[in-house]
């Protein structure tokens, strides 16, 4: 897939200097829930099928476990790989700046990774592809994908996970009939911490500055966090407004909705002391902790004065996409 062009180590923490990363120590044990949260916005159950000329079948089946971060999040996944007792490995793609936690080792799927989920299940419609995944690493457990029907049987599970088989497996496996795709319907938020591992992946803090003629100054600060999920996962939005107990859902495309919160009574007493007791972690930790500086500067009405506008204007141009991480 392109990571043998970079690199693969099975425990990166061993290659690199730790002192450099601020939380590695102290959120050393990561939540099961977070976990969970984090893979249901950020994690991916891969079954590749693809053709191999040395195997008696022609076809070799590979199971994959991923979780992929920009570069700047590799912190936050050795503290993963920590709490899955360091199995698998981390790779870099640097051409895209995006670092990969990868277990395909069928035992470590089957003791460990299936294992987790099962006790701390996804919320999302990943969930569907997650139960797929397991059936069909239960199969090669058993080596069931080494016979031409059950190669057969897996093509049939993996036609239904993710998006399908492609245009040459369904040429090759004409006989193909997807089983029926698991129905996902979330009924609750299992755990805070889930929220916020799901936050850590999906959500964004924003500070918008707007000219307004009612303010002295001529302009007006406002704060907003926002999650976005696909249409199919909308009831999971209406769920997690609902548990927080504020907020608004929007439809922002034909595929796309918003869970939006602005008001600043609902950030300043709902949001904050929420994410100050359930920790957003990685890079976004970094956004929040600027966003939470803001709304201070606003709780004291630092925000009317140039002065504070000048400090929210300076915190703002270094969040988010704009925020320059140190090198490793």
């Amino acid at each position: 897939m392109g990571f043998e062009r970079n690199y693969q180590i099975k425990n990166l923490s061993k290659q690199l200097n730790i002192k450099q990363f601020s939380t590695f120590h102290t959120y050393s044990k990561l939540n099961p829930s977070f976990i969970s949260g984090l893979i249901d916005g950020e994690g991916c159950f891969v079954i590749l099928i693809y053709k191999n000329k040395e195997l008696k079948l022609g076809w070799r089946v590979k199971a994959w476990f991923q979780i992929n971060l920009h570069s700047r999040d590799i912190e936050l996944l050795l503290l993963i790989q920590e709490f899955f007792g360091n199995i698998g490995t981390i790779s870099s793609r640097k051409n895209k700046n995006t670092t990969i936690y990868t277990v395909t080792s069928i035992k470590e799927l089957k003791n460990t990774i299936i294992p987790h989920f099962e006790k701390y299940p996804l919320q999302t419609q990943k969930a569907a592809d997650f139960i797929l995944f397991k059936q069909i690493v239960e199969q090669m457990s058993n080596q069931v994908h080494l016979t031409k029907e059950g190669l057969q049987q897996i093509i049939n599970i993996r036609s239904s996970m993710n998006l399908g088989l492609s245009e040459l497996q369904i040429g090759e496996f004409p006989k193909n009939i997807p089983v029926a795709r698991p129905i996902i319907i979330p009924t609750e938020i299992p755990d805070p911490n889930w929220i916020a591992g799901f936050a850590t992946g999906e959500s964004c803090f924003f500070v918008g500055i707007l000219k307004s003629k009612s303010n002295k100054i001529g302009y007006a600060v406002n704060l907003r966090f926002r999650i976005g999920q696909h249409d199919k996962d909308k009831k999971l939005l209406e769920l997690i407004s609902n548990y927080l107990d504020c907020g608004k859902i929007y439809k922002h495309s034909e595929h796309v909705f918003f869970l939006v919160i602005q008001k600043f009574f609902e950030i300043k007493n709902i949001i904050i002391p929420f994410f100050e007791k359930h920790k957003i972690l990685g890079i976004k930790q970094k956004d929040y902790q600027d966003f939470f500086k803001v709304a201070n500067l606003m709780t004291e009405g630092k925000h009317l004065t140039t002065d504070g506008l000048e400090k929210i204007q300076f915190i703002k141009a270094n969040m988010n996409t704009q925020r320059k991480i140190p090198k490793i």
